[in-house]
């Protein structure tokens, strides 16, 4: 490597793949043709946008359905796809179609694109995203088509059945409604569609796969064995806490009939993981309600899918690591298999960053946002839904100063990149050690 030169690692790559459709988006979304008035919305507002979007966050300074023209809001769908599914793996698309041949230099960036353990059918994994999500989004829009045919019309219906699709599929959150969903909370069909379409895309493409060739438990890779057992006690407890604590909530499921309750707990208790739809309001709900949300955003989605957060494998093993710790094992074990001190490391790494970019996002929220008065409960949050790529807000976003929006901005974009990708395209890597210092004892706890 040459001295006093930035050289394109892969993580840097894979940092401007995020950022250059970032970059184009807001130039289109800034542009008075987007705007549903015909005026432009404003560099700064058409950055963060663009930024949501890209990230597959959801947060909106402005209502994506009443602000942004059609053309608009085809950009904002558009970046919600090429963020979802990665740059990289319309790269391998637009390669195969062009007959290039890949390389072993493309495969590794692909490899660490989609979080991939080998470098080995990188590229028919890309090409069985494109067809997982044509699939799933395609039968998603079919599906709240004919939900919404009725009620919007069928060419509106259609229009809001691909982009909700897209936008839950990929666990963006974006809505074209106001309420979000909120209108919709004890509809079966809005709900079923909608949940199964985030938890989908939240597991992660290797999974998906996985669990469509081998179909049988026993058969399955031991990573997507820990996604499906942390994913599903994640949603359980999700449903179950928030529900329990909101039945206290006049606010909430005060006007809502037991069916409607049902619904509402359980939405609201998956959808916190990444997607960002409401079905209830999230700033009339209980701080005990929205501390917990704020616990499941944290952890976000699984590895290797259009979610974020520090992700469900990395929240198994610490807390593996700690069960192990405490019972006084030297390893760290689960369905028989034992998890390398690397991967424990790695996970204690992406914590502790991750822990410190909500902390320091908050704190600067408090700076910034210091004349609207708000609870530390509500800066957090938002900290926190912007890291995660959730898209939940207590109502904070609109009101941002221009500063607060950067500080939004940015979290957004260490949150969708990860914070061990970002920490690597900035630092230089040091080369293998060679040599080893003499170990020594340090009190701890």
């Amino acid at each position: 490597m040459v001295t006093g030169k930035l050289s394109l690692t892969s993580s840097r790559i894979i940092l401007l793949g995020f950022a250059i459709p970032i970059f184009l988006g807001a130039l289109l979304l800034a542009l008075p043709i987007s705007s549903s008035t015909g005026n432009s919305v404003g560099w700064l507002n058409a950055w963060f946008t663009s930024t949501s979007a890209v990230c597959v966050t959801g947060l909106v300074v402005l209502d994506t359905g009443m602000a942004f023209s059609p053309f608009g809001q085809i950009v904002v769908l558009c970046l919600i796809q090429i963020g979802g599914l990665g740059f990289m793996t319309f790269g391998v698309l637009i390669a195969v179609v062009m007959g290039r041949r890949i390389g072993l230099k493309e495969r590794l960036l692909i490899q660490e694109s989609a979080n991939s353990v080998t470098t080995q059918g990188v590229v028919r994994l890309s090409l069985s995203i494109f067809l997982i999500a044509f699939i799933v989004e395609t039968l998603g829009a079919a599906l709240l088509t004919i939900r919404w045919t009725d009620e919007l019309g069928l060419t509106r219906a259609i229009y809001y059945g691909i982009f909700h699709a897209v936008s839950a599929f990929n666990n963006a959150g974006f809505a074209l409604w106001p309420d979000s969903l909120s209108r919709y909370v004890g509809d079966p069909l809005i709900n079923l569609v909608i949940t199964s379409l985030f938890i989908i895309g939240g597991i992660g493409f290797t999974v998906i796969l996985d669990l469509y060739r081998k179909r049988r438990w026993r058969d399955l890779a031991f990573h997507s064995k820990v996604v499906v057992i942390t994913s599903g006690l994640l949603c359980l407890v999700g449903f179950l806490v928030i529900f329990v604590i909101e039945l206290f909530n006049t606010r909430t499921f005060g006007g809502l009939s037991w069916t409607e309750r049902l619904w509402a707990g359980y939405f609201q208790g998956v959808v916190t993981r990444t997607a960002g739809f409401n079905s209830i309001d999230v700033a009339s709900m209980m701080p005990a309600s929205q501390f917990f949300m704020i616990f499941l955003m944290f952890i976000g989605a699984s590895s290797g899918s259009t979610g974020g957060g520090i992700k469900t494998s990395t929240f198994a093993v610490l807390v593996l690591s700690i069960m192990a710790t405490v019972k006084g094992n030297e390893d760290v074990q689960l369905l028989k298999k034992r998890i390398s001190q690397k991967m424990i490391f790695r996970a204690l790494a992406v914590m502790t960053i991750s822990v410190g970019v909500v902390i320091a996002a908050a704190f600067l929220l408090t700076i910034t946002e210091y004349r609207l008065h708000k609870d530390f409960l509500v800066l957090l949050f938002e900290a926190t839904s912007a890291f995660g790529t959730v898209g939940m807000s207590m109502g904070l976003t609109p009101e941002l100063s221009p500063l607060g929006k950067l500080v939004i901005i940015i979290t957004m974009f260490i949150g969708r990149l990860g914070p061990l990708t970002l920490a690597f395209a900035l630092a230089q890597r040091n080369k293998k050690q060679k040599y080893r210092y003499p170990e020594e004892k340090l009190l701890i706890g």
